[in-house]
């Protein structure tokens, strides 16, 4: 019997007050259960089927709201009611819709369809140039150095043109079926965001009454913060696109440079993506300034260096400020990563997903931190 007590009392010194070893049981289990979901991943199906049809629409509805809500508040603040405020806002943003398809959008449509009529040219004249590069005494020998065969990068570009054209025309209807998805999505739009901007504010108080009472005080905490993230960021993040959009516009008219609005459109939108935006956009304004004459080059190049500047300098420190704080090497790898996982979508929601992520895991730590005790106190 006092054995039986002795080798009773030194399990519970060895394992259950050993707290480190607590820990790694803890993670045995939850490795063991993430084991078994995968073996059974066929019952979650149908969650998933319906996770990824209201993604879109939640998503869509989600940068709207966070658009569009200070304005309901602000009238709200005035005294209007909010049902009221809605109704306001709908119209307006129907009469900048009807303004945009009657004025701007034949103007885009123009110059979109000149840009693809005159890409063939700008293909053939690029080859000229690059023909041109290669008789150079300079490029021979860069050449014979790097031991380069520029017939051969040329036959390579175009096997992999014709392999992209080719995989496009056989993708053609998963690309209608995503394009059907998306209007379906920004049908819905409308009318889950009319009850958002309503009852919104009533959203996390109605979820914390799912939750026990020691945890509400604090869910409600990560609630405020990761909302606080998300808005900053969204509105933060537009309204930066939308000024480098229009700087570039400026400096493209007053430059000469073709296609100016579609290639000021083109930097707005890919500008949502911290620092891999403007890498894309800057490539059709370089292949339009080149095949257009090597001044327009230089002065497309000054153009983008004086907004990158003032972008840099001036717009985000005081639109975004420091309210994320993820180190720049962050943000790419986290961009870079959720292409690869979720495709373009993954890339625009990179970097607010993980903010939300790295505010609930900020919060488990100290959670942990608290309860575990193998940390010191600070």
């Amino acid at each position: 019997m006092d054995g039986f007590r002795t080798g009773t009392e030194r399990f519970r010194q060895f394992i259950v007050n050993n707290r480190f070893v607590l820990f790694l049981l803890v993670l045995l289990l939850i490795g063991l259960n993430i084991f078994i979901f995968t073996k059974i991943s066929f019952v979650f199906a149908p969650f998933v089927v319906l996770l990824q049809t209201v993604m879109l629409p939640i998503v869509l509805t989600g940068v709207v709201y966070y658009l569009t809500n200070p304005l309901v508040d602000f009238l709200e603040r005035k005294k209007v009611k909010r049902t009221y405020s809605i109704v306001f806002l709908y119209v307006l943003i129907i009469l900048i819709v009807t303004f945009l398809l009657k004025t701007v959008i034949p103007l885009i449509g123009n110059q979109v369809m000149s840009l693809v009529n005159n890409f063939p040219v700008y293909g053939q004249q690029l080859q000229h140039i690059f023909d041109n590069l290669v008789d150079s005494s300079v490029m021979n020998q860069l050449q014979q150095w790097m031991k380069i065969n520029p017939n051969d990068i040329v036959q390579r570009a175009a096997e992999q043109t014709s392999a992209i054209i080719h995989n496009a025309w056989a993708t053609i209807g998963a690309f209608l079926g995503k394009l059907t998805e998306i209007v379906l999505a920004i049908v819905t739009v409308p009318f889950v965001l009319f009850y958002l901007l309503r009852d919104g504010k009533k959203l996390p108080r109605y979820i914390l009454r799912f939750l026990p009472n020691s945890l509400r005080g604090s869910s409600l905490q990560i609630m405020t913060e990761m909302n606080h993230q998300i808005s900053s960021y969204i509105r933060g993040q537009i309204i930066v696109s939308f000024c480098i959009g229009c700087l570039l516009y400026l400096g493209y008219l007053i430059i000469g440079l073709e296609y100016s609005l579609v290639l000021a459109i083109i930097a707005a939108c890919t500008a949502v993506v911290p620092y891999l935006g403007p890498a894309i956009a800057i490539t059709p304004a370089l292949i339009v300034a080149i095949v257009t004459s090597p001044v327009m080059l230089i002065k497309m190049i000054a153009v983008w260096t004086v907004v990158q500047l003032i972008e840099g300098k001036f717009i985000s420190p005081q639109i975004m400020g420091k309210s994320l704080r993820i180190h720049p090497i962050t943000i790419i790898f986290v961009i870079l990563t959720a292409g690869k996982l979720f495709g373009i979508f993954g890339i625009i929601l990179a970097v607010p997903g993980y903010a939300v992520l790295k505010v609930m895991a900020m919060h488990l730590f100290k959670w942990f931190e608290l309860r575990s005790g193998l940390y010191t106190p600070k």
